[in-house]
C-alpha cells in the first residue's frame, strides 16, 4: 500500500479510500443493494489487511447504520490511531424543521450523533455533503471551526459543489481565521470529467486533496453496461447520472476494456489507474460489495499508464451536464 499526505496537511492516508455507502440496511434506505453487517465487516477487515487506512461514510448512509457498522468493525479489527475516518453532514435525517442542512444547530447535533454511532471520540475528517443554499456560509464555517476546536474533528472537507461555492467557503474561513477545508470529494471518472474545468485547477492552486467518488461510475467502467447486477437494476440515482449519455460513454468504456486487455488487468484497474495518475487526486473513494472489489482497487496501484494510453482513454470524451453539485432550487 502507498500512503500520501492529505493535501496540505500532515495526515497520512492510503491511496485507496474505502467508501462505506454500500454498508447498511437495505430496508432502511433508498439503496436496496447495500450489504448487511456480517457481509460489510468481511470487506472492512480485508481492506485493513491490504493496508487501507482511509474510510469514508456519512450520517445519511442507511440513516446512520453505515456509521454503526464501520465503528464496530474498526474497534474490533484496527488500531484507531492508525486509521483515518471521514463522515459527512447535510442530508436530511428526519422529516420536519432542522432535519438536515448546514445550520449551526444541525452541524452540532449531527457531529455528536455520528460520534455516538461510530463509537469514537473524534473523526479525522468531517465533510459537508453538499452546499446549503438556505444557510449563510459564515454560519456553517464557524460551526465547523468550533467542531474542530472542540476536538470532535481533526480536519474538515467538502463534497460536490460548484467551484465558486468552494472558493467562497475557503475565502470565508481565511477572512475570519477559521479552519479551512483540506479536501474535496467530487464526482470524477473517465465518463464524467466536468470537474477538470474549474474544480481541479482550484484544488491544485489551493493545495486541496481531491478524493473522487464514483471512480468506476457505479460499475459502468468495469463491466458490460447492462450486466444484470442488483445495483444496476435498482440504483435509480446511478441510472439518472449515466444512462442518458450511454451512446457517447460506451466508446470510452470500450477503450478501457481494450487497454485492460493489453495490460492483462481488469477494467476497474485501468479506470482507477487513470484517476491515480492525476496530479490532484490523493485517493479515489472505492465502494465495494465484494472482497474482490477491494483487492482489485489495491491492485490498481501497480498499474502504470503511458501518456499515449491516457490520451487514448480521454480522447472520445464530450461535455456532460453537471451531476453532483445541486442547483439553486433543489431542496433536501
Amino acid at each position: 500500500m502507498e500512503y500520501v499526505k492529505l493535501g496540505n496537511t500532515g495526515l497520512e492516508v492510503s491511496r485507496i479510500c474505502l467508501g462505506c455507502m454500500s454498508f447498511g440496511d437495505p430496508e432502511r434506505w433508498v439503496h436496496k443493494w447495500v450489504l448487511n453487517e456480517e457481509e460489510s465487516r468481511a470487506i472492512i477487515k480485508r481492506a485493513l489487511e491490504l493496508g487501507i487506512n482511509f474510510f469514508d461514510t456519512a450520517n445519511i448512509y442507511s440513516y446512520g447504520r453505515s456509521e454503526e457498522i464501520l465503528g464496530r468493525a474498526i474497534k474490533d479489527f484496527a488500531n484507531r490511531d492508525e486509521v483515518v475516518i471521514a463522515t459527512k453532514v447535510w442530508g436530511k435525517m428526519f422529516d420536519g424543521p432542522n432535519g438536515g442542512g448546514l445550520s449551526r444547530k444541525v452541524i452540532m447535533r449531527e457531529i455528536d450523533n455520528s460520534l455516538k454511532r461510530l463509537g469514537m471520540d473524534y473523526v479525522d475528517l468531517y465533510i459537508i455533503h453538499r452546499w446549503d443554499y438556505d444557510t449563510p456560509i459564515e454560519e456553517s464555517m464557524e460551526a465547523l471551526h468550533d467542531v474542530v476546536k472542540a476536538g470532535k474533528a481533526r480536519y474538515i472537507g467538502a463534497s460536490s459543489m460548484y467551484a465558486w461555492q468552494f472558493q467562497k467557503a475557503l475565502y470565508t474561513a481565511e477572512k475570519n481565521g477559521w479552519t479551512r477545508f483540506v479536501s474535496m470529494q467530487n464526482h470524477l471518472n473517465l465518463i464524467y470529467r466536468e470537474e477538470e474545468r474549474e474544480m481541479l485547477p482550484l484544488c491544485k492552486a489551493e493545495r486541496i486533496a481531491v478524493t473522487p467518488y464514483s471512480p468506476l461510475a457505479a460499475g459502468r467502467l468495469c463491466r458490460d453496461w447492462s450486466a444484470p447486477t442488483k445495483r444496476y437494476e435498482t440504483d435509480q440515482i446511478a441510472r439518472s447520472k449515466y444512462d442518458s449519455t450511454y451512446e457517447v460513454d460506451k466508446v470510452i468504456v470500450d477503450r478501457v476494456k481494450e487497454v485492460a486487455q493489453k495490460h492483462g488487468v481488469s477494467q476497474a484497474q485501468i479506470a482507477l489507474a487513470w484517476l491515480l495518475q492525476k496530479e490532484t487526486v490523493v485517493a479515489p473513494i472505492v465502494g465495494a460489495t465484494k472482497i474482490s472489489h477491494v483487492e482489485e482497487a489495491v491492485a490498481a496501484l501497480s498499474v502504470s499508464l503511458s501518456p499515449e494510453e491516457v490520451a487514448y482513454l480521454e480522447e472520445p470524451y464530450v461535455p456532460h451536464r453537471m451531476v453532483g453539485p445541486i442547483p439553486y432550487n433543489w431542496k433536501i
